[in-house]
């Protein structure tokens, strides 16, 4: 019986677990970010950071000069590292957005976001048509994209201004926003994407495998002198 008891209060202790709601605030006001964590009734300040207590002084050691590593032939040199395209871009796209959607619909809106208050005033004085084409599509995407996000969150009152100054040159943006959700709802989401994410992973790092690394060019040297032609000996 001990042991069913156990198993109860572990359940128990998962459920309010998964039932726990967590989530971010952030707010831009001022050109300063502000940032923190929550975890139930408890908020964490993440940025900026709090000041920490004046530590004592403690010697600082010479750093140790690092020597460059060699591979199996003995020659130094780096390895080839990953990179990021932009056709890993859009196969992510592609295979992302619809396990994100199938796994957003699972959760019936479970995740709350509450305030989103965002005001972008375009600065356009410099260049009136380069502001007056990011303003239209800004425009575009807001009214694209708020429908879709609806759909698979639970938005409260969203309020979003956007606007174009031909008499400023610099761009001012000010939000606020709060995005919360449970545990077990972001375990969901990130089992109903585990799988695509890994596949799209594993064709990155074969992609990665098969592109040539750029060769690097040879310092330029100048070329050897000429040596004079030898003089034949007098008949």
């Amino acid at each position: 019986m001990v042991w069913l008891w156990i198993l109860a209060v572990i359940a128990l202790l998962i459920t309010l677990l998964c039932w726990t709601r967590v989530g971010v605030w952030a707010a831009f006001v001022g050109g300063e970010l502000r940032l923190n964590a929550k975890i139930g009734p408890l908020r964490i300040q993440i940025f900026p950071a709090k000041p920490k207590k004046a530590e004592k002084s403690r010697k600082e050691k010479p750093p140790k000069e690092k020597r460059p590593k060699k591979n199996n032939r003995g020659e130094t040199g780096k390895k080839p590292g990953l990179s990021f395209a932009l056709e890993d871009g859009r196969d992510a796209f592609r295979t992302l957005l619809p396990a994100l959607k199938r796994a957003l619909g699972r959760t019936r809106r479970g995740i709350r976001v509450k305030p989103l208050r965002l005001a972008l005033v375009l600065g356009g004085q410099e260049d009136p048509a380069a502001a007056a084409q990011a303003y239209g599509e800004i425009q575009a995407a807001v009214w694209a994209g708020m429908p879709l996000l609806e759909r698979f969150l639970n938005i409260r009152d969203p309020q979003i201004h956007t606007d174009v100054n031909f008499n400023v040159p610099d761009t001012v943006i000010e939000g606020e926003t709060e995005v919360t959700f449970r545990i077990g709802t972001l375990l969901a989401v990130g089992a109903g994407m585990a799988f695509p994410a890994l596949g799209w992973f594993l064709r990155w790092r074969k992609r990665c495998k098969t592109r040539l690394p750029t060769a690097e060019k040879p310092p330029f040297k100048d070329p050897p002198p000429k040596e004079p032609p030898m003089e034949s000996p007098a008949a």
